[in-house]
């Protein structure tokens, strides 16, 4: 049975840089995956706002699904249908080419019973690194992190909450954000002007390969 890490068990180069990077929508199609799997029970998915249970529907009805019934969906989701998401093109490899120069951690917020179906979905597509089960804003985290190596540090996420919890409890840290499927892009909040924007890995590869040095 995969036990979950805490970051006290990392082994982070105290002199080598740092990636920390998220999982849903940055190296995986989360919504994409979701919306399959919403689809099996008999809901659909109606991407016209940043969020999650409120896109989700009952065929034919125009209030979104209850918050409850949502999360048992979600809950759900990680029990048996986490291993069915697309990964994001071209973070496999940026990140491999990264892991030369640096240290690679995933910090991801996923409920506990997520462990297995996201360490086995992150090794089969080529995200062999250590990873954090987290849960709430991931700045402290982050924080923790980064104090332990006197290199550069950069964070990844879809999130903008998260972006600003790092920004403000780990300022040192570059920020960076991606947010993977074409149809929530648009809705969603971004400060470009704090926190370096990305469409794809096409531009993020290389600005993350620059600030690791």
């Amino acid at each position: 049975m995969t036990r979950a890490l805490a970051i006290s068990d990392l082994s982070i180069r105290p002199d080598a840089p740092l990636l920390i990077v998220d999982v849903d929508e940055v190296l995986a199609h989360f919504m994409a995956g979701f919306e399959r799997y919403v689809g099996r029970h008999g809901y659909e998915m109606r991407i016209d706002r940043f969020a999650l249970f409120q896109n989700i529907y009952r065929p034919g009805e125009s209030e979104c699904l209850d918050m409850e019934t949502g999360k048992r969906l979600f809950d759900a989701f990680f029990q048996d249908g986490a291993d069915d998401l697309d990964p994001v093109a071209g973070a496999a490899d940026a990140l491999a080419t990264l892991s030369t120069r640096a240290g690679v951690v995933i910090l991801t917020n996923a409920p506990a019973h997520a462990l297995e179906s996201r360490t086995g979905w992150l090794s089969t597509h080529g995200f062999d690194y250590p990873m954090i089960l987290h849960s709430g804003l991931k700045g402290p985290a982050i924080r923790e992190m980064s104090g332990l190596t006197a290199g550069p540090a950069c964070f990844i996420d879809d999130l903008l909450p998260n972006l600003e919890s790092s920004a403000e409890t780990a300022p040192a840290v570059k920020r960076f954000q991606i947010i993977a499927d074409d149809r929530l892009r648009p809705f969603a909040p971004v400060a470009p002007e704090r926190h370096d924007f990305h469409v794809d890995w096409t531009t993020l590869g290389p600005a993350l390969r620059t600030a690791v040095g």
